[in-house]
């Protein structure tokens, strides 16, 4: 059986310049554990093809493993695995 996937939605630390980019720092878990971002590899318009939903997906590197983080309007979602749980209103 399938794992389904769901919007995760995270606390997250970013920059923003002044020219209107934003770059993220950090992604905050649930559990309180903080993961730095290694490296921002490439920032493009997308939709979430596993979990559904679109923004600004960046793809990123964390502990060496890619991954990507969408911007979705004014709030940060991941994808995650599993069954969603009461999620923070953001």
């Amino acid at each position: 059986m399938a794992v389904p996937v769901y919007k995760k939605y995270v606390n997250m630390i970013v920059r923003c310049y002044p020219d209107g980019r934003i770059l993220p720092l950090a992604v905050y878990w649930d559990t309180g554990k903080l993961y730095e971002i290694d490296r921002v590899l490439d920032i493009r318009p997308a939709a979430s093809l596993k979990a559904g939903g679109a923004g600004i997906r960046y793809t990123c590197r964390i502990q060496g493993r890619e991954t990507y983080i969408w911007l979705e309007e004014n709030r940060w979602y991941v994808e995650a695995k599993g069954y969603p749980q009461d999620q923070d209103a953001g």
